[in-house]
């Protein structure tokens, strides 16, 4: 039996033994000629198939070229379409590095769900080996070396800013575990009913614009219901005698008031300084001129006008002394409206203001309703065009500072907005002013490009210093996880088409990943230069950063710009018709998925 065995094992594995073959010529000549043959079948199939997927492109490029063309006679006038490049089949590397943001922003939740949930921020443990001087080494010591542990810390009073700046940034990715977990938390544990002083702007920008970005998202009305909530909670900040805003207000008394440091001194960082004096000074315009967007919104929602009301009035206010260049300071008298001696520019503190003109229009569907929005904001980029200056020997295109009549040779990075604001509004324009700004837009986004590219680690300073015959240099050397350098590269990718700019978005990516990325979230850079490491993992990180990251390899129908306009802090809103404009009709909110992720 054995035997038997044997020799019927070896009958069925004997042709797989070379041995049998060389044996045999003719049974070898046999095979190798099957396999030749069998190997050109299959050749000859992934060729024929090679050649349908390069038809299919054809097609596919001819089609969308059609519907381009198609598009183009169709957005004459006021009503026309921005002019973004159409979906192509997706290229495998977009897919690739879409997955590799995706991932970062699960790594940047997970740490903020382990370590800090419900909090602000999430703030780390400081890296003592990080001082490089005898007097950081001493004053790190002191501040942050005690033993601590990877915690949250509320820097905007505890309305969970991380959590609701995060919520669209989930949903967009598809992250519904996390997402449904983050919505239950608002359901059961947001309060808003806090004694804080909260910063009007940042609460706006912030969690109105994370609250109603999310409902438009998802239909989910808990949203909407905690956006008006805090929103209700704000409206005090407008009874002045103008109508223009005090930035500070009480969210349980309404008591509002300004900072006394706002008031013809020089601009500062407001969410990064915690010692403020909060006794009465200036409106800062920022602060004053980017809740336009969050509070139109929300009258349209709601169909309650108050909010829309004390918003408009504003810009109403504004524009009864709008200086020809219509460039204002960055303190505003919130009784009489006048502009405080201050400086003039398009980073801190003056940003978000020009910005919202051109996208109030935008949200408005670009009519009538709207036009002096639009008129204000051309009126301030021909003032911004009297900034504008080259640096020398290599002729980086940079946006100066203003005060009075004295020009200063400095440009934040938080000013990188302006190349997608100017690409944005570009296509308002006729031909030729339209291609002048959009050169405009991609020089200066070549010069904050270089902010990075100009460092050791290859992210980007707080602000530059430009010199004649030195080009540019940094002077305040942080990084704290800004977004305006990327999302500039987002809108001029989606309004261009040109993959240059996916490619200076994803070179920035991986130096934030080289040198911010810890085992326990992300954090900012206290020294580009020396890579030295801050302790906290800004909100904006999550809701902005990744989130244009991300959208910047995703198809142009992924939050589409003919359909959504952004708020300063990347929350997308729906654009929906108002009540008397009957020439488009009212966009159903809640989006359509496929794969889990947002189309």
């Amino acid at each position: 039996m054995a035997r038997s065995r044997s020799i019927s094992g070896s009958g069925v594995w004997k042709y797989l033994n070379p041995a049998y073959y060389l044996r045999r010529p003719r049974r070898l000549a046999l095979l190798f000629f099957l396999f030749v043959s069998v190997s050109m079948v299959v050749w000859d199939r992934m060729n024929l198939a090679r050649e349908h997927e390069v038809e299919v492109i054809k097609l596919t490029e001819e089609v969308l070229r059609l519907e381009q063309m198609l598009e183009e006679l169709r957005g004459v006038g006021d009503g026309k379409t921005l002019m973004t490049h159409k979906d192509v089949p997706e290229d495998p590397v977009d897919i690739e590095r879409r997955q590799k943001v995706k991932e970062a922003m699960i790594h940047a939740w997970s740490s903020y769900e382990k370590y800090a949930w419900g909090k602000d921020e999430l703030q780390f443990p400081y890296d003592c080996k990080s001082a490089s001087t005898v007097v950081e080494i001493i004053f790190f010591f002191l501040s942050y070396c005690q033993p601590r542990t990877k915690d949250g810390t509320d820097s905007f009073g505890g309305l969970g800013a991380t959590m609701i700046d995060s919520l669209d940034t989930l949903y967009i990715m598809g992250l519904d575990e996390q997402f449904q977990k983050a919505r239950a938390w608002v359901a059961t544990s947001l309060d808003f009913d806090k004694d804080y002083d909260a910063s009007m702007f940042e609460t706006t920008i912030r969690v109105v614009g994370g609250l109603l970005s999310t409902y438009d998202l998802s239909g989910d009305k808990i949203f909407l219901e905690k956006a008006k909530d805090i929103a209700d909670r704000l409206l005090p900040a407008w009874n002045t005698p103008t109508g223009i805003p005090y930035n500070i207000i009480n969210l349980r008394s309404g008591s509002a008031h300004n900072p006394s440091w706002a008031a013809g001194v020089s601009p500062k960082s407001f969410h990064l300084d915690p010692c403020l004096d909060w006794n009465q000074g200036d409106s800062i315009l920022a602060d004053s001129g980017t809740e336009q967007l969050e509070f139109i919104a929300l009258s349209q929602r709601t169909g309650d006008p108050k909010y829309q009301q004390k918003v408009e009035k504003v810009i109403t206010e504004l524009n009864k002394n709008f200086p020809a260049d219509g460039l204002l300071p960055i303190y505003i008298n919130p009784d009489n409206a006048n502009p405080s001696y201050s400086t003039i520019t398009f980073g801190a503190m003056g940003d978000s203001f020009y910005e919202y003109l051109l996208k109030v229009w935008v949200q408005g569907n670009k009519t009538s309703e709207v036009k002096l929005y639009r008129e204000m904001w051309e009126k301030s980029m021909k003032g911004l065009l009297s900034l504008i200056k080259k640096s020398t020997p290599s002729s980086f295109t940079y946006i100066q500072e203003k005060n009075g009549n004295s020009y200063n040779d400095k440009m934040d990075e938080l000013a990188c907005f302006a190349p997608g604001m100017l690409a944005l509004g570009a296509s308002g324009y006729g031909p030729d002013e339209e291609k002048r700004f959009l050169t405009l837009a991609e020089e200066l986004a070549w010069t904050c490009y270089n902010f990075y590219q100009s460092t050791p680690t290859k992210l980007a300073g707080e602000n530059y210093y430009f010199s004649a015959g030195q080009d540019m240099s940094v002077g305040t050397s942080w990084n704290i996880l800004r977004p305006e350098t990327v999302e500039s590269l987002f809108y001029l990718w989606r309004l261009t088409g040109n993959k240059t700019y996916q490619e200076w978005g994803w070179n920035i990516f991986q130096a934030f990943e080289k040198n911010s990325r810890i085992e326990s979230g992300y954090v900012g850079l206290k020294d580009v230069n020396t890579g030295a490491k801050d302790n906290k993992m800004q909100s904006f990180f999550l809701a902005e950063t990744l989130k244009y990251l991300y959208l910047l390899f995703s198809p142009s129908s992924v939050i589409s710009l003919d359909e959504w306009v952004f708020n300063t802090e990347a929350h997308p809103l729906k654009i929906v018709a108002r009540n008397n404009d009957q020439r488009k009709p009212t966009i159903t909110l809640r989006q359509r998925r496929f794969g889990g992720e947002i189309k």
